[in-house]
């Protein structure tokens, strides 16, 4: 099995579908957004916060591209991800990148404080920005797109199963 890339914005659910994910398919599981706090030795928000957007995205890239060569895995990557061109296309090489997609009014919902989950975006920057930021570059990376609305985590992944399933067949 290739790896499997979640990416998405945040609270799409990632990080729950690919633990799922992982599990279903007795696969390994990888948070990006983990092994770049670690990495800092620090949260998100106090990164983005202490170094600034630009600085931010070059840590995301670093994570990405320090996962090492792995197969059957689910990686689930920051919702910034896609901003790192280099991250992604490394990611890219050994995985199918599937996009969670949830529309702008169902995020809403799910992120109560923008401010404080470690979002990398301006200062004042609205939610309604960010996805439209966003969603040509996750529809860029995308070799699956699933519908997320509707649908709990486990529905996700195993949506996510039979998509992938479907596209080992072509």
């Amino acid at each position: 099995m290739k790896n499997v890339i979640l990416i998405g914005m945040p609270a799409c659910g990632k990080s729950t579908v690919g633990v799922l994910l992982a599990k279903t398919l007795a696969a390994g599981f990888v948070d990006t957004d983990l092994i770049l706090q670690r990495r800092q030795r620090n949260t998100l928000q106090a990164l983005i916060n202490k170094y600034g957007l630009q600085r931010f995205r070059e840590f995301e890239d670093e994570a990405l591209l320090c996962v090492e060569e792995l197969s059957d895995t689910v990686i689930a990557t920051g919702g910034s991800a896609v901003f790192c061109d280099r991250g992604m296309r490394y990611l890219k090489q050994n995985g199918v990148c599937v996009y969670l997609e949830l529309p702008l009014e169902e995020l809403q919902k799910r992120l109560s404080n923008i401010k404080t989950r470690g979002i990398a975006c301006r200062k004042g920057e609205s939610l309604d920005e960010i996805f439209a930021e966003r969603s040509p570059f996750y529809e860029k990376y995308a070799d699956v797109r699933i519908d997320c609305s509707r649908l709990t985590a486990e529905e996700t992944a195993e949506k996510i199963i039979e998509e992938l399933k479907f596209n080992n067949k072509k």
